[in-house]
């Protein structure tokens, strides 16, 4: 299972990009692919611009800025100019014409808005900016937001990465899947792809680290090449002032007031990170016009309308959109005073799964009208933990003992593929089944609650997963969360557990989804320690996670699950109940 988890996140974060000759746009266009924008510190930025020829007047420019140079770079400027924008792209630092060193994520938002002043000073610009784009240029967008130019009227930001939120770590904890990413995009001024797909090469070294027992910050030298971008991120564990100041942070997004459409889907493995910017922006500023779409999409299907098949699960037909023109509609309604794109019934659309068609809200808020309230409770029935809506006694708890040393043994099988299965892994950890539904009712949004738990070590990682178990004896994988103890307090900041003192863990942001649920389906919560190779391991000596060995496992991780331990789940109902 977990290594049908680490093809499957592999993959769903890696794409092949054979270069082929750069197309001719034709006499049509004015093409200037060799421009150099000088930074106020020196830099170059090199970009490229399209235009269709003999404009009689100023045109709203539309900006894409990233890491990934593509030949098909000039075929995306030219859809700008179809649609009566001029079509710029931008390179981080360091890519394509750039003689600097690369440097991803540091200095992305202060070049982007270098080169979007550049841009308001052309003769062909008519002072007024849009940006698009998904994952790392989802990112580059809310970093060119952190210091708002004043030429920057909106921002289209699918699938928006977030550095040090999802990658190269989520909440806190470092992952492993897409470590040779760095290399994709610094070992030239293009990309490396065949370093990129060289899996075999990675997925080796992943378990020879797992079996080696040696620290994490030598998962290089296991490899056989420095990783010096790691080594310095590994430097920042926490959500520190390294990473903040990459993208607005608190009370920046107060001052984010210019009309932003986002595009996220549940299965989007960087939706923690995507809607993590919108809580924020409608958080510090209540009356953002920040609109969100989103569905059954994993990470590029949101970037591209979908996919038919998304994790072996067939997705109707009416969920898939057409992202493109969304994204020029959007346009036009900003910098041309057309009308708002249909979709956008309300500042929140989504999809609902089983009842399939399409619902609208006011607010991530508003899409619920009640909650399912569940207590892990420590009796069973049926030879099955339950999960009980009344709250069971102080005492009661679950133990779990985990021996770091066993290497035959992986825990906590939580990636979403198949999103629908027959079973799920039952070896390890614990699992808890609730009563059947009495009713029809929509799970709508993201699930919350806190972990009662005392541990005899310092630290430990675990992962809750969520399903439905509907009458057909099939699970459907809703939603999960992996976190680490230490940093559940403040993400900015690690605090350490004390040995076997009962600690109140509040979950941080979990994966949002939208999904019908049949009277008679059952709720399934599954939670274990974090063991696996794909991600850190942190043995809870209360070391830097980096640093620690398989000599820090020579005691045994004891966990005690207390039965107080929450969980809230957010549901719409037809009648809310008072």
């Amino acid at each position: 299972m977990l290594i049908r988890l680490f093809i499957t996140f592999t993959l769903s974060l890696c794409i092949c990009h054979a270069h082929a000759q750069k197309p001719d746009l034709g006499a049509e266009y004015e093409v200037n692919d060799k421009v150099l924008i000088k930074t106020s510190d020196g830099a170059n930025i090199s970009a490229i611009m399209v235009r269709k020829k003999n404009l009689s007047q100023a045109l709203p420019t539309i900006l894409q800025f990233t890491i990934y140079v593509r030949d098909r770079d000039l075929l995306s400027l030219k859809e700008a100019a179809d649609h009566g924008y001029v079509g710029v792209m931008a390179y981080s630092r360091g890519k394509y014409l750039s003689t600097d060193p690369i440097t991803p994520y540091e200095y992305d938002g202060k070049d982007a808005n270098a080169v979007i002043d550049w841009i308001s000073k052309q003769s062909w610009s008519n002072g007024a900016v849009g940006m698009y784009g998904g994952s790392y240029n989802g990112f580059t967008q809310w970093a060119a937001t952190k210091n708002l130019h004043p030429a920057l009227k909106t921002i289209v930001p699918y699938v928006a990465g977030g550095p040090g939120m999802g990658l190269p770590m989520e909440n806190n904890i470092f992952i492993n899947p897409n470590y040779q990413w760095t290399f994709y995009v610094s070992n030239n001024k293009t990309l490396d792809d065949a370093v990129n797909n060289d899996r075999q090469r990675f997925r080796k070294m992943q378990f020879d680290w797992w079996y080696s027992g040696r620290a994490y910050r030598e998962i290089d030298q296991i490899d056989g090449t420095p990783n010096p971008l790691l080594q310095k991120w590994l430097q920042h564990p926490a959500y520190d002032s390294y990473w903040q100041n990459m993208v607005p942070y608190q009370t920046d997004f107060a001052q984010i007031k210019i009309p932003v459409l986002s595009i996220d889907g549940y299965y989007n493995d960087s939706q923690i990170s995507g809607l993590y910017y919108l809580r924020e922006h409608t958080k510090y500023l209540p009356n953002a016009e920040h609109y969100l779409i989103i569905g059954p999409y994993g990470h590029f299907g949101a970037q591209r309308g979908g996919e038919k098949i998304l994790n072996e699960m067939e997705v109707p037909s009416n969920a898939l959109i057409d992202t493109k023109k969304i994204t020029y509609d959007w346009f036009d309604y900003v910098l041309k005073n057309a009308k708002k794109p249909e979709i956008l019934k309300d500042k929140i659309n989504y999809f609902v799964m089983g009842e399939n068609q399409w619902r609208h809200a006011a607010s991530l808020a508003g899409m619920a009208n009640g909650q399912l309230q569940f207590y892990l409770s420590t009796s069973k029935k049926n030879s099955k933990y339950r999960l009980q809506d009344k709250l069971p006694s102080a005492e009661q708890y679950l133990t779990q003992t985990v021996d770091f040393k066993d290497r035959q043994t992986s825990n906590n099988d939580y990636y979403p593929s198949p999103i629908i299965r027959k079973k799920i892994d039952t070896s390890n950890g614990l699992i808890f089944f609730s009563e059947p539904l009495k009713e029809d009712m929509i799970i709508n949004g993201a699930f919350t609650g806190e972990i009662v738990a005392s541990i005899n070590r310092r630290d430990m990682d675990f992962g809750i997963t969520l399903y439905e178990l509907n009458s057909k004896g099939e699970y459907f994988h809703l939603s999960y969360v992996i976190d680490r103890a230490s940093f559940s307090k403040d993400r900015s900041q690690r605090h350490l557990l004390e040995p076997h003192e009962i600690t109140r863990l509040t979950l941080p942001s979990t994966r949002m989804v939208s999904k019908q649920l049949k009277k008679g389906s059952r709720i399934v919560a599954y939670l274990n320690i974090n063991k696996n190779a794909f991600a850190q391991l942190n043995y809870g000596s209360g070391k830097d996670v980096s640093d620690e060995t398989l000599l820090d496992a020579n005691e045994k991780l004891i966990v005690k699950w207390y039965a107080q331990s929450v969980i809230r789940i957010p549901v719409l109902r037809s009648t809310p109940k008072s």
